[in-house]
């Protein structure tokens, strides 16, 4: 196998956690024969400071050139003024729109050993093992118009919720599709009750699981469905929302596992490049103290192996090989730990060699 892979380490503990994927991805690439060749680039913060943007055309253009993009975080205190013209954020929504990737795949589960690590109680994490699909391209993030306008010294501030019925089906159907591999249950989260987008969203996913009934769908409003993740949270298998509940729901949902800094994400579309991150920030408090948690990153390069490069053996590899470092005691700091983001990964890279 030979692969283009374009890291952009980012802002923040960025730089720190993809320094380590880049270590396993290259113990892959030895033990398996293939050819991993990696190129760095600006992009966020750090791109703003260099180039004035957040994602230059060319950084955008070698990522839609590529088999498959990382990502480290973009953001921090020195670019976070509300004022700004130009954020940080605007290159990671700019990089979603560019490589067309449209879903967004967050997989929770409690590793065993970790229980102790979240605020909720041992029983209520008990058989956790949920897949959230968050639209990625749609909604309020994405809306026309949107902006500030001052009238009679007050200020009106518009943000657009718009949806298209292909948006809806598009991810959806990705969601029955994966559902079938799992547990064969979906369940929709919307706002069906006040929002016309998210009516639309209901009348289109029921029209699909009319069409699919070996997949049992619920659905469920978004007050509800954040509820239920910390008060029932292994009822859940398969869930798909839009794009800004997917966003709060799943850094909800990384309370189960104990800690931001063990959770991955994949964004797909329907072909080309896809894009792996962590779900934690930037974290900037920590940055530059070699302490971060590199597993979410880790395993954000898993993901990548399995979905964009094919490579499942070798994605079932690095997964078992972290879940074993956690299981035998290896810990970082947000875990209770000692180690460093360093020694984390060598653990990790440790039981891959084995």
């Amino acid at each position: 196998m030979r692969a283009k892979i374009v890291v952009l380490p980012g802002d923040g503990i960025g730089p720190e956690v993809t320094a380590e994927a880049i270590r396993v991805l290259e113990a892959v690439a030895r033990k398996g024969g293939h050819v991993f060749e990696l190129s760095e680039h600006l992009m966020g913060g750090c791109s703003i400071d260099r180039h004035g943007t957040a994602l230059t055309p060319e950084v955008l253009a070698a990522c839609q050139a590529s088999s498959a993009v990382l990502l480290g975080a973009v953001g921090g205190p020195k670019w976070d003024d509300p004022a700004a013209k130009v954020r940080p954020e605007q290159g990671l929504l700019g990089l979603r729109k560019g490589l067309g990737v449209f879903a967004n795949l967050r997989p929770v589960r409690v590793h065993p050993a970790l229980v102790d690590a979240s605020p909720l109680k041992a029983d209520r994490l008990a058989g956790v093992d949920l897949l959230v699909i968050r639209e990625l391209t749609g909604g309020l993030y994405f809306g026309q118009p949107k902006g500030r306008e001052e009238k009679d010294g007050h200020v009106r501030a518009v943000d657009t919720l718009e949806y298209h019925d292909y948006e809806v089906q598009r991810v959806v159907e990705l969601a029955f599709r994966l559902a079938r591999g799992r547990r064969r249950k979906v369940t929709s989260v919307d706002k069906a009750n006040v929002l016309e987008s998210s009516r639309l969203w209901r009348q289109v996913t029921s029209a699909i699981g009319a069409a699919n009934p070996d997949v049992a769908l619920d659905h469920m409003l978004v007050d509800t469905a954040a509820m239920r993740l910390v008060a029932a949270p292994a009822s859940f298998d398969v869930v798909v929302t839009e794009n800004m509940f997917g966003d709060i729901l799943t850094d909800e949902a990384s309370v189960l596992a104990g800690s931001m800094g063990m959770l991955p994400s994949a964004s797909i579309g329907a072909g080309g490049p896809g894009l792996y991150e962590p779900i934690h920030g930037s974290a900037p408090d920590i940055a530059g103290k070699g302490i971060a948690n590199p597993l979410g990153t880790i395993l954000s390069a898993a993901m990548m192996l399995r979905h964009s490069l094919g490579l499942e053996a070798e994605a079932a590899a690095v997964e078992r090989a972290a879940d074993a470092a956690v299981t035998d005691g290896a810990r970082t700091r947000d875990l209770g730990g000692t180690l460093s983001t360093r020694a984390m990964a060598d653990e990790v890279l440790r039981r891959l060699a084995s």
